[in-house]
């Protein structure tokens, strides 16, 4: 019997799909996945539903919206809804070896083996982090061990390079910036400084003086166009191995970033689309088609389904999401444009996305201090910076209805409450409510250190 084919799963978290070149931005941040994926399919308009990391990739990993997994939160609590396998599972019972490098989480359950790196804090030496370096110390002799095995096998990699803190090692860190980083007549950083809840975060990374918010982002495509390059080594290493053509490798990220926008510095929350929208691509010759690019609405939910259908596995399983391998291959499906988004980092929000419109609604006061109904055409305004939900009412009513017989009827369907309704402590401050006012929420909230940063993670 033929051994099955193994799976490479670069699991990238905070990449933003419109900062990459693969995508077409304007500045080459990934030219080695760009290369690769040539001999790939791209999706086009994926989307994480669920913001943040921890539902991020419970969805990735389960095929389960956040009412299937019952996680919302970045500190959840307690374990995956009942009954619900992580792909981990599903591999090891069909006789795979599985290592996950760098998420020990409750989303990533199930494993056999747990690798970490240091992917938060700058090294001692030159104050820079090599975060990518760090994995593949660590990732390339287990990948080497597992293909010396007679298992086929499950390698996971989450990688953090796009991650905050930015901080790409040289020559990277001036490779899309030639300007003064120290100008002081630029004053762009200003309001990022002021900002309470994580301004003396920053302050640990920042350059100690930076008045440039272009240097900041800068340095996330930086740190991509770093983490490119060392997972070059990684794709070669495959090679090496023999393993190219026996082997399903996908990309894809948790959720997104927030730069500069919206004022949402640097991190991953609110339901703008610089945080929904995500990178997803499968390479597999022989497999899937090459140079194929999809189009249609898809969402990380049908990430397993897809792995799963192109390495011929039927769990049986009613997975919420479903398999992208027809659309890769031609055949038209229904198509999927109107979904429920959730976010539960540092604000508790909820809403429904169109390809029209955009509804968010708060379920409690946040420390942007942002209105309790928020509505942008995407259409006409695709950066979502004009806020229309008083003068169209209307849609607002429309949206929310929508929205509401959607949860009710997925409550009916999995016999239990919203999770966005079940998380009173989603903020880890104990206090056993929500937030009462905006200005709670901005005295209460805080990020003091990349290492406060990664402990919020260790779930």
């Amino acid at each position: 019997m033929a051994k099955k084919p193994n799976l490479l799963f670069f699991g990238i978290d905070s990449l933003r799909r419109d900062h990459m070149s693969l995508y077409g931005y304007n500045r080459l941040t990934t030219p080695n996945i760009d290369k690769y994926l040539k001999n790939g399919t791209v999706y086009s308009n994926c989307f994480s539903s669920h913001i943040p990391t921890t539902p991020g990739y419970a969805n990735m990993l389960t095929g389960f919206d956040c009412f299937g997994t019952d996680i919302v939160a970045l500190r959840h609590k307690g374990d995956i809804a009942p009954n619900v396998k992580t792909l981990a599972e599903i591999l090891s019972e069909n006789g795979y070896a599985t290592t996950n490098v760098g998420f020990k989480n409750v989303s990533g359950r199930g494993f056999d083996t747990y690798i970490d790196y240091e992917g938060w804090k700058a090294d001692a030496g030159d104050g820079r982090a090599h975060k990518a370096e760090n994995l593949n110390d660590v990732a390339l002799p287990e990948l080497e061990r597992l293909a010396s095995q007679e298992k086929p096998f499950f390698l996971f990699l989450r990688h953090m390079d796009p991650h905050s803190p930015y901080l790409p090692p040289k020559p990277y860190d001036k490779m899309f910036y030639q300007m003064n980083e120290f100008d002081p007549d630029n004053h762009s950083l200003d309001p990022v400084m002021a900002f309470k809840p994580f301004c003396d975060y920053f302050a640990t990374w920042f350059p100690e003086g930076c008045t440039d918010k272009d240097y900041i982002i800068s340095q996330y495509d930086s740190a991509i166009a770093y983490m490119d390059t060392c997972i070059q080594v990684i794709l070669q290493k495959l090679k090496d191995l023999g393993l190219e053509n026996d082997t399903l490798v996908v990309f894809t990220s948790d959720h997104g970033e927030t730069l500069h926008d919206h004022d949402c510095y640097y991190d991953h929350h609110s339901l703008y689309d610089p945080t929904l929208v995500v990178p997803l691509a499968f390479r597999f010759p022989g497999r899937i088609p090459q140079g194929a690019r999809v189009d249609d609405t898809c969402r990380l939910q049908d990430v397993t389904p897809t792995v799963l259908d192109i390495l011929g596995i039927d769990t049986g399983i009613n997975f919420d999401g479903r398999s992208l391998l027809p659309l890769a291959m031609g055949t038209p499906m229904p198509k999927i444009d109107e979904f429920y988004i959730t976010e539960c980092t540092w604000m508790r929000k909820h809403g429904w996305r169109t390809p029209k419109w955009k509804y968010i609604k708060a379920l409690e006061p946040d420390f942007h201090f942002k209105p309790e109904v928020e509505l942008y055409d995407l259409e006409n305004d695709p950066l979502e910076y004009t806020n229309i939900a008083e003068l169209r009412q209307d849609i607002v009513m429309m949206l929310d209805k929508k929205m509401n017989d959607f949860i009710q009827g997925r409550e009916k369907e999995v016999g239990r409450t919203n999770p966005m309704h079940n998380n009173p402590n989603w903020h880890g401050l104990n206090i056993g409510r929500g937030f009462l006012s905006s200005e709670e929420a901005y005295n209460s909230l805080h990020i003091g250190s990349p290492g406060a940063a990664a402990k919020l993670q260790q779930k």
